[in-house]
């Protein structure tokens, strides 16, 4: 197996300029060319890594947040986050910039997979990427998560449908047939539509997609769509110079003020044409909404599906739907999630509380508060916002700490602050959900906690092992007068290993209100609680593991 790479990674910046040929009929940059756009970076940069052919085998759901205008400057970064063997994720962020106001906005971060192509016979195993700066190992930790989250999303959306079909039948007056909504498109691959080995562009593919979901989804609303959001562009199969595709879209579901479009592509090569044995090679469900003259959001009717298959595609976008909304909410920080814990969320609750503990974690400029002997404690203030670290040098290897912290019916033995500790929840072996109560302060109740504690352990020795702790919603676990229900905005541990016997292990805790007085207490000199709590835990994990 031959090894590919360049050690630094790929890093790659486009800009373009915005002319009339790139443009819809509003002067807006057509999204189908913002993807060709979008997907020649990533490409270019994934190809910079491994040093030979790469080919699109995925891009993750894409919002469009601006829209870019006539004249304006398109600027597209693409860089490898991460190399897993043979394929790679490539992080893009597509910004505008007016020339006139030199204002700058984000259009569209988005993540695609990218697989290096043999040479030959031989298989390709990629080289690491390597990491520069903080932002490269942000997105080099996090980038595992996503993948986890990708390789999941089959089973989380199969479960949803499951759910979906035992809710009964679709009943509601006054909804459209989509029947005229089905486009069918076909295209000849060409030179200038594939890359100097004859595979289509992936980027290109998109494009024809877009353009034949617009179609479809303009016949629903009698005016101009405006694509929003992708659900994922997923390449099941190659196509060459010489092939015709085939576009086959129809509207899936609408939801007021938004419609999803579902798009099949399928390749014929001669043969195949006059047999007609198509090969699928892409399927996406694309979002679009509709404005008037004045930009205000135009109102969808209703659709009721008219065949089992079409009933299949509109439970299909509900679930969809369902995923994107518990996504948007779980990885916006501006809302608390009001869903509860389903399985529409479990993904996108695990990346954000893995999420934000690493960045929490990377943040520069802590600065020193304390120390004691093995315990150092750190802070860190950004605008209102105030986090606590304390690292403590513990001498048991640093599996041994990982098992007995991630661990929190352990809890209660070190940390006095914990009451009691049950599990409500084993969601899997790396995600459990706690139900936590803790003694009263002076004057107010006892306090509980609904908590989910996500485990990881590191991928390769100079990476920690992770304990991400986070608030969640259970409706099965309602506050109660008894209790002040509080709140963990972002919590948990990191673990370096030192030695074969020594570890470091790191706890943070972006303060709330619960904390602050302990905190306050121990700036001003009157408690050492935070230091008598993490003596508390060195024992513990020390007493523990000698017994190992």
């Amino acid at each position: 197996m031959e090894r590919r790479g360049a050690a630094a990674g790929g890093d790659v910046c486009m800009c373009q300029t915005v002319f009339p040929a790139h443009a819809n009929h509003r002067g807006e940059l057509s999204a189908g060319q913002l993807l060709k756009w979008m997907d020649a970076a990533a490409c270019l940069a994934a190809e910079k890594h491994a040093g030979v052919s790469c080919v699109t085998a995925s891009m993750d759901d894409i919002q469009f947040e601006e829209a870019a205008r006539v004249g304006q400057i398109i600027t597209i970064k693409a860089k490898v986050n991460r190399a897993f063997k043979t394929s790679m994720e490539v992080g893009i962020k597509v910004t505008v910039q007016d020339v006139l106001t030199d204002v700058e906005k984000i259009v569209s971060v988005a993540y695609a997979t990218y697989v290096a192509k043999p040479v030959g016979a031989g298989k390709i195993e990629l080289e690491p990427v390597k990491l520069l700066s903080t932002d490269d190992h942000l997105e080099h930790t996090l980038a595992i998560e996503r993948r986890r989250i990708r390789l999941g999303y089959e089973q989380v959306f199969q479960n949803l449908m499951q759910e979906s079909n035992k809710e009964g039948t679709f009943e509601e007056e006054d909804a459209v047939s989509t029947d005229l909504t089905h486009v069918q498109s076909i295209e000849l691959v060409q030179p200038p539509h594939a890359n100097h080995h004859g595979n289509t562009f992936g980027g290109q593919i998109m494009a024809w997609m877009e353009t034949v979901a617009s179609i479809s989804a303009s016949r629903l609303c009698h005016s101009y769509p405006v694509l929003k959001s992708v659900n994922m562009f997923k390449f099941w199969g190659p196509s060459v110079v010489g092939d015709r595709l085939v576009f086959k879209a129809i509207v899936n579901n609408t939801f007021q003020t938004s419609v999803e479009v579902g798009v099949r592509v399928e390749a014929y090569n001669c043969e195949e044409w006059i047999k007609d044995r198509a090969r699928h090679i892409n399927s996406a469900f694309l979002i679009f909404n509709s404005v008037n003259d004045k930009g205000e959001l135009l109102t969808f009717p209703r659709i009721k599906p008219t065949t089992k298959d079409g009933m299949r595609r509109y439970l299909g976008a509900i679930a969809r739907r369902r995923i994107r909304l518990a996504r948007k909410c779980m990885l916006s920080a501006k809302e608390k999630p009001s869903d509860p814990w389903e399985r529409s969320n479990q993904a996108y609750v695990s990346y954000s509380n893995i999420a934000a503990l690493t960045h929490l974690a990377a943040k520069p400029a802590w600065e020193i508060t304390g120390t004691l002997d093995d315990i150092k404690i750190w802070t860190h203030e950004e605008g209102d916002v105030l986090s606590l670290k304390v690292e403590m040098q513990v001498k048991i290897p640093s599996h041994l700490a990982f098992s007995l912290l991630s661990d929190f019916t352990f809890r209660q033995q070190w940390d006095k602050h914990f009451l009691t500790c049950e599990v409500l929840q084993a969601v899997n072996e790396d995600e459990k959900i706690y139900y936590v109560t803790s003694p009263p302060m002076t004057g107010h109740k006892p306090r509980d906690f609904v908590i989910l504690v996500s485990q990881r352990q590191p991928c390769k020795p100079s990476e920690p092992y992770t304990v991400a702790v986070k608030s969640v919603t259970l409706t099965s676990m309602p506050p109660s007068p008894e209790y002040c229900r509080s709140e963990i905005l972002c919590a948990g541990f990191q673990i370096y290993s030192d030695s074969n016997s020594s570890c470091t292990v790191c706890y943070f805790n972006k303060v709330t209100s619960g904390v602050m007085p302990y905190l306050a207490a121990n700036l001003t000199g009157s408690s050492k609680s935070i230091e008598d709590t993490a003596l508390e835990c060195i024992k513990f994990l020390e007493l523990k593991g000698s017994k190992y």
